[in-house]
Formats: C-alpha cells, structure tokens, sequence
C-alpha cells in the first residue's frame, strides 16, 4: 500500500479529539512526510541543504531512552559553533531540545509498544522562510506494521530506562505542529514536526513583550521546561495567566486514563519542570490495609541523569504526613543526593479523592527561595484531579476483574471434545469490564449423544449475566435428564417465563410495600425484563454409524440460523427461525435432524457477528456470512473460525461493538 495523501495540522488552532483505534491511540491524520524546504536564503550558510541525522535501535524496552539521548546529541551538535564562530541554528535553546526528547520518546516507545521490531529514528531541519519557521521533522519506523497487539507488558519499575507506557499520540498531536502516518509495504512511519518558534526566544523590536498577543494553550506549554526563573519564582502573574490552561490540558490529559501507574507517569511530567524541579509519587495499595506500605510509582527529575540519586534518596522510606494533612502542602527534609543541589524547598502532599487516600507525592525546588502559596495552590487543585483520576482508574479495575471472576464462572472450564468432530470457538466480549451476555457450551448428554449450544441473553451487564448463570446450568441438567431437543427448549423456556414472573411480581410488592417520598406510578412489572430473553442455538449430535458421519438434531429460539457448509462449496440455512426464549408463556418449539457427512462444516454464530456494523450496512447483508463461509472449504475448525473472526474485523475501522461468539463443527 503506496502513501496516503498529505494532509497538514494546523498550530494555530487546537486540534478536535480524535478517535481511537483498535491500539487505543488517536487515529491519525493520514499524510506524508513534508519534503524540506531547502531555499538557500532561509539557510544559514553552514547548513546548506539542511541536516539530517538517523540511527536504528532495537525494539525493546531500552528503545525510548536511547532516542532521546540521540535527539539531544543530535540538536546540541547542530547548535555547536559554526565556520564564522557563531552558532550554526541559534533557535535551538534547551527548551526546543526538551520537547523535542518529550515528541521523540513518545514516537518511539509507541513503535516499541505496537510493533517490538528494529525502530528507525530521523531527523532533519527544515530551514524554513520569512513567512514559515524553521522546523524540526522527526520521523519513527517500524516494520511490522500489521501486527495487532492487545495489552503492553508491565513497566520495570526498578529500571529507569525501561519501556514507560506510551500515552498513544495524544501527546504527539498537543506538541506538534502537524503529524501523520504514511504506510510502505512492510514499512509503517510515524512523523512530527515540531517549529522551531514553538518555544521563547528573544522579543521582536516593536511592541513591549507584555503587549504582545498570547498564544492559545497547549500541550508543550505544560511539558516544556519553564523559562529561567527569576529569583522569587514564578508568582501570581504566572498563575493569573497560566493556571487555568494548565488545568484543563492536565484534566484531558488524564481523562479517560485506567492505569494508576501511567496517570502517576503523567503527573510527574506536568509538574515538572514547569512547577517544580523533581517529584516522586507514592500510591497506596488499593486493598492493602492500614498496614500496607505505599509503592514508590514514579520519580521524575528534570535532568534525566539526577533521577537514579533521586530514587535512591527517596524510596527507602515514603513521607509521613499527619492526618491533618488532607490535600494541603506539608514542608519535609531536603533529600541528600547528587544532582539534587545543596539545599532546595521540599513539600509532600496527600493524594485524596472521595475521603479516601490514594498515595503521596513530594516535590522539591532548588534554591532557598520559597514557593509562592500562589503556586502551592495550583499544585494542590492539580492534585486533586490527578487523585480523582486514580481513584477511577481503580474502580474500573475492581469492576474490570469482577467482570473477569464472574465470566470464567459463566463459560465452561473445559469444553468437551467430541469424538470424530473437529471443534473451534471464538469468543470475545466487547467491553471487558462488563460480563457478556453470550456463552457457549459443548457436553456429554445422555444415552451417547454430545450436545452443543450457542446462546445469547438479550441485555448486558450483570443482568444479562445473572441470565447467563441459570440458562446454562439448566441448559445441561435438562439434557442429561434425556429430553429430546425440543423438549429441552419447551422446558427452559417455562423456567425463563416463571423466573421473570416472579421478578415482576417481587418488584411491584417492594413498591407497594415502601411508599414514595413523592407520589409516582406504579412500575412497570415489564421494565427491564428484556435481559431475561434468550435466543439460543441447541443441538446433539449422535454418531450415525455409517462411513464416519454424524446425525445432528438441532433447533434456533430467536438465533441466527446455522450454516452448513458442503464439501463442493455449497452453504444453506441449517435451521428454520423461531421464537425467542422466555417470551411467551407455553412456546412449543420443533427441531430439525439432518446427516453430517466427513467434510461437512456446521457454523453456529451470535448476532455480534452477523449484525457487525459499517455505517448502514450489516455483516450479514446479502448473505455476507454465508459468502465468506463459502471460501472456507476444505478449511480446518480452527482455520474456518480464524476466517470468520478476520472477516468480522475487517468489515469496519472500528472495534465491534458487542459481544463477539462463534462454534465451528466439522465431521472428519
């Protein structure tokens, strides 16, 4: 696949949010990288033609750390004297230097994340013109752009240049001026481009500086290094004009943000170095006890070679805060390391969100000037955003694990192989911090016969659940007991009615029993009772005898039918469509038999499949699925899932959006 069309950001108005894709990262502006601008009167003389540097690193953890120190090397060496004895790119001031390390570090360890192999870094100046800054392009390539990854492995805590979790490009595209990705066959580039006036420099002639216009907030005005202090600090002129920018670019920033460990990642960077020189952020275990030690998450330093004394000197022992202390600055101890100075102002907040305490941090400045309560109180509003956003993160992890515990309860701990049939599934839930409604099963029955099933409660969430955890247990005892087929559905169905019924009826005499504050009707007994509807695929399969085939009895309450794939190619319906479970009271329900011959593949899906959305259009549209069945022939179980799965995916850009579940049968 050849480049995408260039299509340029723009720095002089923010950028809408972008949408994420299947990493979690915003979907990028597709484009290309810009070509340089070479004129030679936008050139100094020493850099005709524009420099450009580039170097490969390996795909591991150690990946980030060593493309920053490049890029520093990189741009103090285009910033060393020139031919004439002046400096060959005056715009390249430390601050420049720091957001070009903050842009680089991003580019690369999202390579390292989304694809682990060999990463190659390049950079080059853009000399630019009297009407178009001179800028810094950065571009970052992988090789494996295909690849699907789901999850990152866990940071090393004790090793700080280990992989840092990336923050996708949210960062990247609050730097940048403009930035893109351009696709080659088995090449994937990610590029920036970062102007050089993006940082202070000296006034123009004309107006007083103060009269000059400012520019909208951004992202690099938090990340970036602060101008040189004077020596009271900065004070309230800052805070009047900053703080609130600030704040809300932080509040984006860690919104949406479900890892503790990145959101203490991110809270270091904001506050320094622009409101402090270095902090270090402890976290209380969320179920620990009052006994459990706090865990030193993150150091963070604005000189990268001061962070190892750093956490040294601060993770033998947290700060200990009185409980008084809830949220206000507390002065302790100067920490004693190299790279610290001789004596600074350090001050330790507590982290608390909800009346309960989330960790700690301690922060320090240089110098013996103290810090204006001014900057104490941005500090202090800060934190209580970052503290908030923890207190989330591990909410939706406490949901996100009883979701887990509560599903491997609702799916089989092994399914049954059957005994001349090859068996495939697939099954994924669309939000994993809420349990599914789908569910599959694979058992032995009674008299020899196998039973399979394919269900899916019409709700989610834990009602959807608590449906899930009796049809299937009820599922298996009917079967064992020897029903036939239709009887197993006549029967579960009765069960589903009488369960719902006697829902209804608990929730009208809790209403009537306890009288409103303020007069309201009277529920609906049928509100809510949509997640107690079952469609449901049930089937058995008994060995025929004769040549290796299989005689399979099998009926659909309110399911997509099942598709049966012949040896030549051919697919047909397997099932003839009938009502949902749990829906009207005495349904009597009629099941189909058929033969299975060696080759035969029997597909049974859930409509996660079949209704999978792209725009107005559904998977299943002009028999979508039963055509991509139709490629499959000759295919493995294992091979005819994969296939199906992929074909799923690939019908949209985005994630499907419920649950995913699918059982492929095939005889011999």
């Amino acid at each position: 696949m050849g480049p995408l069309p260039a299509q340029r950001g723009s720095a002089n108005r923010p950028q809408p949010p972008l949408p994420s894709d299947l990493f979690g990262e915003p979907a990028p502006r597709a484009s290309a990288p810009p070509d340089p601008r070479t004129t030679p009167a936008a050139c100094p003389a020493a850099l005709a033609g524009c420099p450009t540097a580039r170097t490969s690193l390996p795909g591991n953890p150690l990946a980030p750390g060593a493309a920053r120190r490049f890029i520093r090397a990189t741009l103090a060496d285009w910033a060393g004297p020139g031919p004439a004895g002046g400096s060959q790119v005056p715009f390249l001031a430390e601050e420049f230097a720091y957001e070009a390390a903050v842009l680089v570090n991003e580019l690369v360890t999202n390579a390292v994340v989304h694809a682990g192999t060999t990463v190659d870094l390049l950079c080059r100046l853009e000399c630019g013109g009297p009407s178009d800054p001179a800028a810094l392009v950065i571009e970052v390539s992988d090789h494996h752009p295909a690849r699907t990854v789901r999850g990152a492995p866990r940071r090393a805590r004790d090793d700080l240049t280990a992989y840092e979790y990336g923050r996708g490009l949210h960062v990247v595209a609050a730097l940048a001026d403009s930035w893109g990705i351009t696709y080659r066959p088995g090449l994937k580039t990610v590029w920036a481009r970062l102007r050089a006036d993006a940082t202070e420099g000296p006034a123009p002639r004309g107006p007083h500086p103060d009269e000059r216009p400012q520019r909208g907030p951004r992202a690099a005005e938090i990340l970036a290094p602060a101008p040189p202090r004077t020596p009271r600090g900065p004070g309230r002129d800052w805070v009047d004009r900053g703080a609130l920018s600030f704040l809300a670019e932080a509040s984006d920033l860690l919104a949406g943000q479900f890892d503790e460990d990145m959101i203490a990642a991110l809270a270091g960077q904001l506050l320094v170095p622009r409101l402090a020189d270095w902090c270090a952020i402890w976290l209380d275990e969320d179920a620990g006890g009052p006994l459990a030690a706090p865990r030193l998450a993150r150091v963070w330093h604005a000189k990268e070679a001061a962070m190892a004394p750093l956490r040294a000197a601060v993770e033998k022992e947290p700060p200990r805060l009185p409980a008084a202390a809830r949220g206000g600055p507390v002065p302790m101890p100067w920490p004693r390391a190299a790279g610290l100075g001789a004596d600074g102002v350090a001050l330790a907040y507590r982290l608390v969100a909800g009346g309960r305490d989330m960790g700690s941090l301690l922060l320090g400045r240089a110098g013996p000037t103290p810090i204006p309560d001014e900057v104490t109180g941005l500090i202090e509003d800060f934190l209580r955003r970052v503290a908030l956003a923890i207190g989330a993160a591990r909410q939706y992890t406490r949901q996100a694990t009883i979701s887990r515990i509560l599903q491997r309860g609702l799916l089989p701990s092994r399914v049954a192989e059957i005994p001349g049939i090859d068996s495939a599934f697939v099954y994924q839930p669309s939000n994993e911090a809420l349990a599914g409604g789908d569910f599959y099963d694979v058992f032995p029955g009674a008299g020899g016969r196998w039973c399979f099933a394919l269900g899916d409660v019409q709700g989610s969430g834990p009602e959807a659940a608590v449906i899930t955890g009796l049809a299937r247990p009820w599922l298996r005892l009917l079967a064992r007991e020897g029903h036939p087929v239709h009887e197993v559905l006549d029967r579960l169905n009765q069960l589903l009615v009488d369960d719902a019924t006697e829902a209804a009826e608990a929730a009208v005499h809790l209403a009537t029993a306890t009288p409103p504050i303020e007069p309201t009707a009277p529920p609906d007994p049928l509100d809510g009772q949509q997640a107690r509807f079952l469609s449901l695929l049930y089937g058995e399969l008994v060995p025929d005898g004769d040549g290796g085939s299989v005689r399979c009895t099998l009926a659909s309450a309110g399911h997509p039918l099942p598709l049966l794939l012949r040896p030549d190619g051919s697919v047909r319906p397997a099932a003839a469509p009938q009502i949902l479970l749990g829906v009207v009271e005495g349904a009597r329900y009629e099941s189909e038999s058929l033969r299975l011959n060696p080759g035969d593949t029997l597909l049974c899906v859930t409509d996660g499949v079949t209704e999978r959305r792209s725009g107005p259009r559904m998977f299943d549209d002009a028999d979508g699925l039963a055509t991509v069945l139709a490629g499959c022939t000759g295919l493995t179980a294992s091979a005819v899932a994969a296939r199906i799965k992929q074909a799923v995916y690939d019908f949209a850009d985005t994630p499907p959006a419920d649950d995913l579940a699918l059982l492929v049968l095939r005889v011999g």
